[in-house]
């Protein structure tokens, strides 16, 4: 087994702007690792800074100070262009609303993703589809798709490229419980295919338990959480 993690993270640290005209503080992460084929669920409320975590480590945010490495190679600090680069050829992103474009096909966007690393490819981005059991909507739109549907659109997009690390980000908050189970089991199984790490961040009971590592965001993070979010 390759010993080097999915994913290292080193002293990271993250705020934004405050109405008072200062910074607060939203990140202070000494370390944390996911080393590789691992599966993880990041246990967190809302507000405590999931969401922002999961987007500095694929690359869409820079965080104030830190480190943030996939597959041994450094994410922060690139230019935008050569983030994107890195992000599309080893991270696989499932996204809470799915971001999915409307006037696209789920075909089309799952060649979509692709085009940022290797490039589209139609029968990889069919073969990811037919992964998730969607290989016969490959020409509807999301709007004709259920939300079920959609959120596997997603998943499909984010393991067209075989990624060493897969993200995602509450997964099943849009999706009743049934569903929701499927989508983490269809995650689960489809890491453990490919070989990759999982990272879901989410604070749905049903989803940590069916998790054997769960860590908390809380434990991991410096930053007390401030009153208007407990």
């Amino acid at each position: 087994m390759d010993p080097t993690p999915a994913l290292l993270i080193r002293d990271l640290i993250k705020s934004y702007p405050s109405p008072s005209g200062g910074r607060t503080e939203v990140l202070d992460i000494p370390q944390f690792t996911l080393g590789a084929g691992q599966q993880v669920a990041l246990r967190g409320e809302s507000g405590l800074g999931k969401t922002t975590l999961m987007h500095i480590i694929a690359g869409i945010l820079e965080p104030d100070a830190g480190s943030v490495a996939l597959g041994g190679t450094r994410i922060t600090g690139l230019p935008e262009a050569r983030r994107d680069r890195l992000r599309a050829e080893r991270l696989g992103y499932v996204f809470q609303t799915f971001n999915l474009l409307q006037g696209l096909s789920a075909l089309e966007n799952v060649m979509l993703g692709l085009a940022f690393g290797k490039g589209a490819d139609r029968e990889v981005a069919m073969a990811a589809l037919e992964r998730v059991g969607l290989a016969n909507r490959a020409g509807y739109l999301p709007r004709q798709l259920s939300t079920g549907q959609q959120q596997r659109v997603a998943v499909a997009r984010a393991l067209a490229n075989r990624p060493c690390l897969i993200l995602a980000d509450e997964p099943t908050g849009n999706l009743d419980a049934a569903r929701g189970h499927k989508i983490v089991q269809l995650l689960r199984e489809s890491a453990s295919a490919l070989g990759a790490a999982l990272l879901v961040a989410s604070h749905d009971p049903q989803v940590l338990a069916s998790f054997d590592q769960v860590v908390d965001l809380a434990e991991l993070n410096r930053v007390a959480p401030r009153e208007e979010e407990v």
